[in-house]
C-alpha cells in the first residue's frame, strides 16, 4: 500500500507526520510526504528514512522574510500554495491508495482536490479543534478579518467563518480546480473538512465535544519517541547544576519581540535559577556571557524537557503536548492562532500558567514562573502527564490502513475451471 502525507505549514505541522510515516512503515506500507523544502523538513524526515517531496516555498523565509498575514496577501498567498499543491501533490499522489491531507487551510484545500481527481481516498487531519466548527467552541478568526465584536453566537461564528474562508480562498481554489476539470466548491470548508475529519490531538490535553452533525475521530497526538542522544555541551550544562528553566518560541519566536529572550532570562535569574534558550526561527542568542545561561538549536525536546524545571513557550500543539508528556511545568506565552487555547489548557489542567498576551514583562513573567515552579504545580504536572496517550501515530496508522482496505474493490474470484 502507498500512502501520501500531504502538509504546508510550520514544525508543528511536518513533525506528527514524522511519527504517522514511520508507524505506518512497521505497517507495511510505502510512504512519501508532501512538505515545504525547509531544511530542517528534510533533515527531520531523512532522519527516519521518509522521502520528502518538496512543496511550494521555505515556509520559514515565508515566515519571517515576508510582511504578516492580511486580508489584503492571504488570496494571493493562498493561490500560489493552491498551484503549488496542484504542481507537487499531483504528481507525488500517482500510485497512492490514500492521501492525507493537513496544514494550511488552502494548501489542504488542493491537496484533497488532487485526490479526487486522481480518484483516491483522502483523510482530513487537524492538529488542534479551533478549526472544527462547534456549537462548544469558538473559530479562529483571520487576520484582517475579526469578528463583529456584538456577535457571541458561536452557531452564528461559525457561519461567519464559512463566509471568511470562502472570500479568501474560494477563487484560488476554484480557479485551479478549473484547470483540471474538477467543479467549483460551494464551501472551501466544509471541503476541506469532510464527513469525517481526524483529530490528532491528546484528548486530555484537548478534550472534544462531539456536536450533533460532525463525525470526529480523534486518535491522540501522533508522536515519534525520539532516540536521539542530547549534544555533550548540553548535557556538560544539565549537570552542572540545579534544573534550568527553558525558553523558546521554535518557529513562532519572530512573531514574539526579540526582547522577550532577555525578558525571560531576567525573570528566569530573579527566581534563583540558570536559563535555557532555544534558538529557534528567529535565531535568538544569549544576552550575556554569564555561564548560568546556554543557547540550544534543534534538540531532543522529549529528552530535554524532562530535565528542565519548567517550559517556557509559546503555546504550540506540539509543545504544549511534548512538555505535558514529559511532567514539566509550563509557562505559555501565546503569540498567535490556536495558542491562546492551550495557554487556557494549561492552565485549566493546573499543569502551568497562561501570560495574558504575547508580550511578557519582567514582572508579569515573573509571576507566572512564581506559579509554575511551585512543588503543586511540578506535582500536578506530574500527575497529568502519566494520563497522555502515547499510542496516538499508531492508532491513526492502522484505521488509516483500515480505511484503504475498506475502499478498495473486493478482488474477483477465478471463474470455476471447466473439466
Amino acid at each position: 500500500m502507498r500512502v501520501l502525507l500531504s502538509t504546508y505549514g510550520s514544525r508543528g505541522d511536518v513533525e506528527p507526520l514524522v511519527g504517522l510515516a514511520v508507524r505506518l512503515r512497521e505497517l507495511g506500507a510505502e510512504v512519501r510526504v508532501c512538505a515545504p523544502p525547509d531544511e530542517d523538513f528534510a533533515q527531520r524526515l531523512a532522519g527516519v528514512g521518509v522521502p520528502l517531496v518538496p512543496v511550494g516555498p521555505s515556509a520559514r523565509a515565508l515566515t519571517t522574510g515576508a510582511p504578516p498575514p492580511s486580508a489584503a496577501n492571504l488570496p494571493q498567498r493562498a493561490a500560489e500554495l493552491i498551484a503549488g499543491q496542484f504542481d507537487a501533490v499531483t504528481a507525488a499522489a500517482e500510485g497512492c491508495d490514500v492521501l492525507v491531507a493537513t496544514g494550511m487551510m488552502p494548501a489542504a484545500a488542493g491537496a484533497r482536490s488532487v485526490a479526487e481527481k486522481l480518484g483516491i481516498p483522502s483523510v482530513s487531519v487537524t492538529f488542534q479543534q479551533l478549526t472544527l466548527p462547534s456549537p462548544y467552541h469558538q473559530p479562529l478568526a483571520y487576520p484582517g478579518r475579526p469578528f463583529p465584536p456584538e456577535v457571541t453566537d458561536n452557531r452564528v461564528l461559525w457561519d461567519l467563518d464559512a463566509q471568511s474562508i470562502n472570500a479568501l480562498f474560494g477563487e484560488a481554489l476554484n480557479t485551479n480546480r478549473a484547470s483540471i476539470g474538477l467543479p467549483p466548491v460551494d464551501d472551501v470548508r466544509d471541503y476541506v473538512i469532510g464527513d469525517r475529519p481526524w483529530l490528532a490531538t491528546d484528548p486530555v490535553l484537548d478534550p472534544w465535544q462531539e456536536p450533533a452533525d460532525l463525525d470526529v475521530v480523534q486518535t491522540g497526538a501522533w508522536i515519534l519517541p525520539d532516540e536521539r542522544p542530547l549534544p555533550a555541551e548540553l548535557v556538560a550544562f544539565l549537570d552542572a547544576g540545579a534544573p534550568p528553566v527553558y525558553v523558546g518560541f521554535g518557529s513562532m519566536s519572530m512573531r514574539a519581540s526579540t526582547d522577550a529572550a532577555q525578558v525571560a532570562v531576567e525573570a528566569i535569574r530573579a527566581q534563583g535559577r540558570r536559563a535555557l534558550v532555544g534558538r529557534g526561527w528567529a535565531e535568538l542568542t544569549p544576552i550575556d556571557d554569564r555561564d548560568d545561561c546556554f543557547v540550544v538549536g534543534e534538540v531532543n525536546q522529549q529528552a530535554l524537557f524532562g530535565r528542565v524545571a519548567a517550559v517556557v513557550h509559546h503555546g504550540g500543539a506540539g509543545t504544549t503536548t511534548t512538555a505535558a508528556r514529559a511532567g514539566a511545568p509550563q509557562v505559555v506565552v501565546p503569540q498567535a492562532a490556536d495558542q491562546p487555547y492551550w495557554a487556557g489548557r494549561v492552565a485549566d489542567l493546573g499543569i502551568g500558567t497562561a501570560h495574558d498576551g504575547p508580550t511578557p514583562t519582567f514582572a508579569s513573567l515573573s509571576a507566572a514562573l512564581g506559579t509554575a515552579l511551585t512543588h503543586e504545580t511540578r506535582a500536578r504536572a506530574t500527575a497529568v502527564a502519566g494520563t497522555i496517550r502515547t499510542d496516538g501515530a499508531t492508532v491513526a496508522a492502522k484505521l488509516l490502513l483500515d480505511t484503504i482496505g475498506r475502499e478498495r474493490p473486493p478482488v474477483p474470484s477465478s471463474p470455476p475451471s471447466v473439466g
